[in-house]
């Protein structure tokens, strides 16, 4: 056990609380590509996710599962072990690599019905100190997001899988680590890669 790696592991989820959205968030006003649907989704400029995936429950609950170790190993190296994080907007997966201390963890964030749109809405009203949509993950739209923690080796990344669902990674690097100065790159790979086996469940 390293206890400092467990530490940035928590740290890291905690990123995920973000997303249970806003009390007031407002509506924005639609785009031809973000036309919301009958359930009011997307909303506040968030885009629509055009290949939505149904079938996510057991990825929701079991989210180690969404990612074979061996893929992860390929991104990122060696892992020496993987751990379920249950958190209060959903259930994470903690990879921790075997060397230093490093982890990136992912999962989906289920308690957030309102998915990249309460991302959205948190930005329009300042809740967010990092706000950066970024090119789709593996077709699927994505925002770069913090609400402070910001720093070297580390981003959080949210994919919407559908307007009322987030994939959220998020890598904890130190300098040691081959990805330390791009993190959001790792991330946009796992992201890649948990989108790949969502879709063929």
């Amino acid at each position: 056990m390293r206890p400092k790696a467990t530490l940035l592991t928590i740290a890291a989820l905690s990123s995920m609380a973000l997303l249970g959205g806003c009390s007031d968030q407002k509506s924005g006003t639609p785009t031809p590509t973000s036309a919301p649907s009958p359930t009011g989704l997307p909303s506040n400029g968030a885009p629509a996710v055009a290949n939505p995936i149904a079938n996510t429950a057991r990825y929701e609950s079991d989210p180690c599962a969404t990612i074979p170790t061996a893929d992860i190993e390929s991104i990122g190296g060696q892992v020496e072990r993987s751990e379920q994080e249950n958190m209060t907007m959903g259930k994470a997966c903690a990879w921790i690599f075997s060397k230093g201390a490093n982890t990136v963890s992912a999962g989906l964030v289920a308690g957030n019905k309102d998915g990249l749109s309460s991302l959205y809405a948190q930005n329009a009203t300042g809740g967010l100190t990092t706000f950066k949509p970024v090119e789709p993950v593996a077709g699927y739209p994505a925002v770069v997001y913090a609400n402070g923690g910001e720093g070297p080796g580390t981003c959080t990344l949210a994919i919407g899988v559908r307007d009322d669902l987030v994939y959220t990674i998020i890598p904890r690097l130190g300098s040691d680590h081959p990805s330390y100065s791009d993190p959001c790159g790792l991330a946009a790979k796992v992201g890649a890669a948990g989108i790949k086996n969502l879709k063929g469940a």
